[in-house]
């Protein structure tokens, strides 16, 4: 079963987590996909992804080779047989999809209310539906541990 980790961005933006995570997830050889509610920041994604300083290879969906896009960017469904999926900007990952996923990400933004808003109602709903979720901060400076469901 998955677990699902929900990042609270406090000190870094997203452009600069996510790349990390991805990076991470794809040394444990995972496909993910990224799942955004708006085209045009998942295009603005998009380019920031190919400047950072590692090579991530990544697609948009859309084209003609989704399935075999290692990171796929979407706001549909996942269409690359990924084995993580990673909601930003409050997309919905509902519990039948994550459920065959090693893991699913939630990153939310801290300074943004309705962001934290929302990333709580996800917590609600998902750990409703049993799926074992971590809650990690990084307020401290590093990324920490605050809360994990069910607790151990």
């Amino acid at each position: 079963m998955s677990e699902v980790y929900f990042y609270h961005l406090t000190r870094q933006p997203l452009e600069q987590a996510l790349p990390k995570l991805l990076g991470l997830a794809r040394k444990a050889g995972w496909r993910i996909v990224v799942r955004g509610p708006d085209p045009a920041r998942l295009d603005w994604l998009d380019a920031k992804l190919w400047e950072g300083d590692g090579f991530l290879p990544h697609g948009r969906a859309g084209g003609p080779h989704d399935a075999d896009q290692p990171v796929l960017l979407t706001e549909g469904e996942v269409t690359n047989a990924a084995d993580c999926a990673i909601s930003i900007d409050g997309a919905a990952l509902n519990p039948d999809e994550i459920h065959p996923l090693k893991r699913a990400m939630i990153l939310f933004d801290g300074n943004d209310g309705d962001a934290v808003n929302t990333a709580r109602s996800q917590w609600k709903a998902l750990t409703e539906a049993q799926l074992p979720a971590k809650y990690w901060s990084q307020e401290s400076g590093s990324w920490q541990m605050k809360a994990e469901h069910p607790k151990p």
